[in-house]
């Protein structure tokens, strides 16, 4: 006994490392590297559940987001689910050996792109050869 009263109650949640809610949508970022992406591979994606397995397609752009069905939160009310939203990052290697550089310089003239700034050889006067 004490008198009759309003009980108020704070909740703080931590935002989780890896997952974001969305209503009953979860998103995620996964990473992928250039080759993956281009490719396409298999990549085992956290969700609330453990891993599952998602075949991303080839020619897979950055920030594509594919969508993994019933694999969000549950609703408390009904048997329905969320799902789970998949945004890819494509990440861009900022060092290169001298072997991936060339490769990529390779594939770069074969898709018919011209050689990058700063890759023209200079001749012995300065002006700049092909």
């Amino acid at each position: 006994g004490g008198p009759a009263g309003d009980l108020h109650v704070v909740v703080n949640v931590r935002p989780h490392p890896f997952f974001e809610r969305d209503g009953f949508d979860v998103w995620c970022e996964v990473h992928v590297n250039l080759v993956q992406a281009t490719l396409g591979d298999t990549l085992m994606v956290p969700t609330l559940d453990g891993k599952v397995k998602y075949d991303i397609p080839e020619g897979t752009q950055p920030g594509s987001v594919f969508r993994l069905k019933g694999k969000g939160i549950q609703n408390i009310r009904s048997k329905a689910r969320g799902d789970q939203l998949v945004r890819i990052i494509v990440d861009i290697p900022t060092k290169l050996n001298s072997e991936q550089r060339e490769a990529l310089l390779k594939f770069n003239s074969l898709m018919g792109g011209s050689t990058p700034t700063g890759e023209e050889k200079k001749g012995f006067f300065g002006k700049k050869r092909k």
